[in-house]
This record gives structure tokens, C-alpha cells and sequence, in this order.
């Protein structure tokens, strides 16, 4: 029995790593950021003479860009008890045992989503974001706004990712007795009829 014991603990534990990967028109914005943020602190040095109100920006500019940066997520990983978000600082974890339903959403849902405290478009999308048509705090890592997955806990707290295997982090994902049923199941139902009429609309428009 203890031999047992031993071999179980000797075994490699299942890891599935989702690394976040970064366009380079992302890189164009995070630089554009950072571009503008030096110009307005240049702005303010010259017209203050280095005084107090220009050190004070660029001091809140520092913090603000080194805060954002280790926000910025970096991969998903997916063991055999626990997903986790891993940003440079911060670990975002959800119990494998705690999952009520994982799914995929289509970016027509994500446009009722406004950041509340995090970051948009600085390497990414993260942090706090309300769900405007829920008017839900929710929390949302992506490199990319596209292949999101919700992940929703028995707690009903969401957490949105972007992953470019979005499928198969669904299906490792996804409780063995099945996604409990979501309100948003209606929502999403009256999103692709809506989808399809407009799509109607414009075919009939082109005859």
C-alpha cells in the first residue's frame, strides 16, 4: 500500500500550458501608449520648468505603466486540480472542482464590456471589466479581443480569457456532468437571430 502511495506521489502531474501571444499591431499600440505618455510628460516639464506638477505626472505615469505591465498575462495553465491565469505578478486560479460551465463567446457579447481597473490595449486586455449588460464585475485576461472563453464558478463569478485553442481549453475544461444552464444560453439565442436578420437584411438588399 505505501509503495502505491509512493508511485502515485512519483507521477507526473497532467500540466497543459496556453501560452498568450501577442500581435504585432499590439506591440504598435503598447508603444503608441508609452509615446504619448513621454510627450505629455515633456509637454508639462517644459511649460513648468521641472517643477512640482511635472514630477508629479511623471511619477504616476511610472507607477501606472509598472503596475499595468505585471498585469499583463502570460499563459494558462490547466492541472489536474486547478486553471490558473499566470500575469507576471499576479496568479488568477479557479478549482477544477469549483467549475459550473465553461463556453465559448462570440465577440458580439464582448462589446457590453468596459474596463473598470485594468488595463486596454497595453499588451492586452485585463483586470476588472463590467459586463454592461449583466451589470456584473467581472474578470477578463486577453492578448486579443477574440476566441474568449467564460469560465463561471459555483460561486458565479466569471472569468473571460482569450486562448487561440480556445476548443480544446473548453473541452478539457467543461464538468464532467455537463455545463450547468446560463441565463446568457436566451441571450445568446436572441444574439444569433438578431445575427441572422441583419444578415437577411443585407443579402436582400444587395439583390
Amino acid at each position: 500500500m505505501d509503495e502505491e502511495e509512493a508511485s502515485r506521489r512519483n507521477e507526473p502531474k497532467m500540466e497543459h500550458i496556453y501560452t498568450y501571444r501577442f500581435s504585432r499591431s499590439m506591440y504598435y499600440r503598447a508603444a503608441a501608449f508609452i509615446g504619448v505618455f513621454i510627450l505629455l510628460g515633456w509637454l508639462l516639464y517644459h511649460l513648468y520648468a521641472g517643477g512640482f506638477i511635472s514630477a508629479w505626472f511623471t511619477s504616476c505615469v511610472v507607477a501606472l505603466i509598472a503596475l499595468m505591465a505585471l498585469s499583463i498575462p502570460r499563459r494558462i495553465v490547466v492541472t489536474e486540480e486547478k486553471v490558473e491565469v499566470r500575469c507576471l505578478l499576479d496568479i488568477t486560479e479557479v478549482r477544477r472542482e469549483e467549475i459550473a460551465s465553461v463556453r465559448r463567446v462570440d465577440n458580439r457579447r464582448m462589446k457590453w464590456f468596459i474596463p473598470l481597473f485594468g488595463g486596454y490595449g497595453f499588451f492586452g486586455y485585463y483586470g476588472h471589466y463590467l459586463d454592461l449588460r449583466r451589470f456584473e464585475r467581472v474578470k477578463l485576461y486577453a492578448s486579443e479581443w477574440r476566441n474568449f472563453v467564460e469560465i463561471t464558478d459555483i460561486y458565479e463569478e466569471r472569468l473571460f480569457v482569450s486562448c487561440a485553442e480556445a476548443d480544446r481549453l473548453v473541452e478539457e475544461l467543461t464538468p464532467p456532468t455537463g455545463n450547468r444552464p446560463e441565463d446568457d444560453d436566451e441571450e445568446n439565442e436572441e444574439d444569433d437571430e438578431a445575427a441572422a436578420e441583419d444578415s437577411a437584411k443585407v443579402n436582400g438588399t444587395g439583390r
